[in-house]
Order: structure tokens, then sequence, then C-alpha cells
């Protein structure tokens, strides 16, 4: 137990500083999609909790192949996702596709995004 004024003190100075929010963790995400890397991908997301690595965000994609006539075709949407050291996980929701995507971290995390009834997707991501 903790007597006197110095020790109550103390222990107001620690429930401050726990009581204190703590900044929201902004992210930028890039990479690219596609078996030539043809679609651009790139979000701005924030973290969605102090106590995780939970982030959430908007998402462009945007297809930079030369077959395009009338300019870049670009799809938004929002990812979703938690990261460790070594991994991340991911919840992409692409014109109103819910897809998902899991990778482990080697120089960028790589694997293969899964959406429902359509052929996994290569994707590639960098998270600074």
């Amino acid at each position: 137990m903790v007597r006197g004024t110095c020790g109550s003190k103390l222990v107001g100075v620690v429930l401050s500083i726990l009581s204190v929010p703590t900044q929201a963790q902004s992210l930028e995400v890039i990479g690219y999609a596609g078996a030539l890397g043809e679609w651009e991908v790139a979000a701005n997301v924030t973290g969605v909790s102090n106590r995780t690595q939970d982030f959430s965000g908007p998402l462009t994609m945007r297809h930079t192949g030369v077959c395009t006539q009338d300019g870049p075709e670009e799809r938004t949407g929002q990812i979703r996702f938690q990261i460790s050291p070594s991994r991340l996980n991911a919840k992409l929701s692409i014109a109103g596709v819910e897809c998902s995507f899991s990778a482990g971290l080697s120089d960028a995390y790589k694997g293969q995004m899964i959406c429902p009834d359509r052929p996994a997707v290569p994707l590639t991501l960098w998270v600074r």
C-alpha cells in the first residue's frame, strides 16, 4: 500500500497518464495487384484501436496497363487489416466485393487476394 502524500501524488500521475488517449497512428499502403502487376494499389489508413494493430481506410486501385482507351480504370473501396511484425491479414472491399488477403513479410507482403466466385489474384503490399 502506498502511504503519504508522495505516494498518492504518484498514483495520481500514473492514472492521468493512463487516461490520456493516444493519437491514432496513420500508415500508407502501396502495392500492385494482378498477374502482371497491372493494378496500382494505394490506401491511407488509421488505427482503429489503441491496443491492437488494427487499421482501416479508403482504398484505390488504378489499372496501369497499356490496354486502357479512355484513361486508367479506377476502383475504390475500403481496406481493413491487422498487422504484426511478420504478418498482415486483410479484408478488402472493392466495388462491393469482399476479398481477403493474408501474407507473411519478406521484402513486402506478398500473397493472393481471394474473392468469391473469381480466381485468386496476386497482390503485393508495402506498409509504411
